[in-house]
């Protein structure tokens, strides 16, 4: 891959509007198309808002009517915000685009980041994005006094956290020992190059996830790296270490159009007597 650029849009009271953001991402990808630019990576913080991948469903989003933003990545609904850091890499691949390759790579520079840190993290089967594991659920404490034999998720594929209280909210996930996510990730692909891409949580007010379903996952949770260590951690300390993983992963990636599996040849019809 070519050398990475990044560009630090804006933090702090430097915030960047989502839909700003957004027509920006617009502007380097068309860009990076036309091969005018090199392959960028937006790095910012947005003020407080939700925002809605094509997979949500309207059960997933905030019950108080809170105004979210349909967007164009994968993914489900998320939100973003103060606290959080958020990076849009904008990068050409070979095509057949290999997404399942991009995200890997993503998550291999987050996670890396948040080991330099102390803080060990890993991947879910089945779920992108960088996650702190939980205990085994017999170690886990019970809710609200009750044996986790009584745990509703267990049997209530529609159970609701929005609905049941604090000990089920998202933001309490490292409380209850629970899986739970650290980064998310989501990413859409037009014209061989990327768009959209992650959100670390590094201090946000996590409570913000107990508006929604996050990610669209009801038996799991968010956390943050100053949440697992116990002490602040600020944008300022993050950006230099996740640039640098960024730059060591994506630059020096071999990277391979996605392979598509032959067809197989139909069956001949049997022959008629």
């Amino acid at each position: 891959m070519s050398e990475l650029r990044f560009v630090r849009l804006g933090f702090g009271e430097e915030r960047v509007d989502y839909q700003e953001a957004w027509q920006k991402q617009r502007e380097v990808h068309a860009a990076r198309f036309e091969d005018t630019v090199p392959d960028t990576c937006l790095l910012l913080e947005h003020p407080s808002v939700y925002t809605a991948g094509r997979r949500t469903t309207e059960s997933e989003r905030p019950l108080d009517g809170t105004p979210v933003i349909d967007v164009d990545r994968g993914g489900k609904i998320t939100w973003h915000g103060p606290g959080q850091l958020i990076g849009y890499p904008i990068l050409k691949l070979p095509r057949p685009v290999d997404v399942v390759a991009h995200v890997r790579r993503l998550e291999d520079a987050l996670i890396r980041t948040a080991a330099e840190f102390g803080v060990e993290t890993s991947r879910v089967e089945g779920r992108s994005g960088v996650w702190v594991l939980g205990d085994p659920v017999e170690d886990r404490p019970s809710l609200g006094g009750l044996s986790l034999d009584f745990d509703p998720r267990l049997h209530d594929e529609e159970f609701d956290p929005r609905l049941n209280g604090p000990e089920y909210a998202p933001s309490n996930a490292g409380q209850r020992r629970e899986d739970r996510k650290l980064a998310a990730i989501g990413i859409r692909v037009a014209k061989g190059v990327t768009m959209h891409g992650f959100s670390l949580n590094v201090n946000p007010d996590n409570t913000s996830f107990d508006r929604i379903v996050p990610c669209g996952i009801r038996d799991a949770g968010v956390t943050s790296l100053s949440y697992e260590l116990g002490r602040e951690i600020t944008i300022d300390e993050i950006l230099p270490v996740v640039e640098r993983h960024l730059r060591d992963i994506l630059e020096n990636a071999e990277l391979a159009p996605r392979v598509i599996a032959p067809k197989e040849p139909a069956a001949e019809p049997a022959a008629s007597v």
